[in-house]
C-alpha cells in the first residue's frame, strides 16, 4: 500500500470524528524535505481550529504506525476555493456547479472547457457549455472547481 493510500486509511476516522470531510493527501519531496499534506473540507468552511484539531490527532497516529520510513513536513489545511476534483465524491458534490475541465489534448480547437457540471459515470462526465458536451474521463488532465 502507498504512503498516501496508508495515510488515507489513517486520517478518515479522525476527520470523521472531527466532522469534516478528508478532501486529499499528497506526498511530495520539494528541495531536501517530504511534506506530507492533508487537505480537509466541510460544509461552511474549514477553520484554522479544524486544521490544528486533525493535525494534533493525525500526528500522534502517524507517530504510533510510523507509516512513512523518514522524515517529513506534515501540513494540514483546508482544501482551498479552487480545487480539484478527483473522485466521484467530489464530483457528485458539486453536481450542478460551474467547473474547468483541461483536457491532455485538444477538442474543438480548445482544451480547456468551462460549463455546468450535469453528470458522470466511471467512462464519461457531461459539461453543459454552449451544448451539452459528453468528455470521456480518460482525456481529462483535471478537473476545477472555483467557490470564491
Amino acid at each position: 500500500m502507498s504512503i498516501v493510500s496508508t495515510v488515507k486509511e489513517l486520517a478518515l476516522p479522525i476527520t470523521k470524528s472531527e466532522g469534516v470531510d478528508l478532501w486529499d493527501v499528497e506526498f511530495k519531496k520539494e528541495g531536501p524535505d517530504y511534506y506530507l499534506r492533508v487537505f480537509i473540507d466541510k460544509d461552511g468552511g474549514v477553520g484554522i481550529n479544524d486544521c490544528e484539531n486533525v493535525s494534533r490527532k493525525l500526528d500522534v497516529v502517524l507517530d504510533e504506525k510510523d507509516p512513512i520510513p523518514h522524515g517529513y513536513i506534515l501540513e494540514v489545511s483546508s482544501a482551498g476555493l479552487i480545487r480539484e476534483l478527483k473522485t466521484d465524491a467530489h464530483l457528485e458534490k458539486f453536481l450542478g456547479r460551474t467547473v474547468e475541465v483541461r483536457l491532455f489534448k485538444a477538442i474543438d480547437g480548445t482544451k480547456k472547457i468551462i460549463g455546468n457540471l450535469k453528470s458522470f459515470d466511471s467512462e464519461n462526465i457531461i459539461i453543459e457549455a454552449d451544448a451539452e458536451k459528453k468528455i470521456q474521463r480518460k482525456d481529462i488532465s483535471k478537473i476545477l472547481i472555483d467557490l470564491i
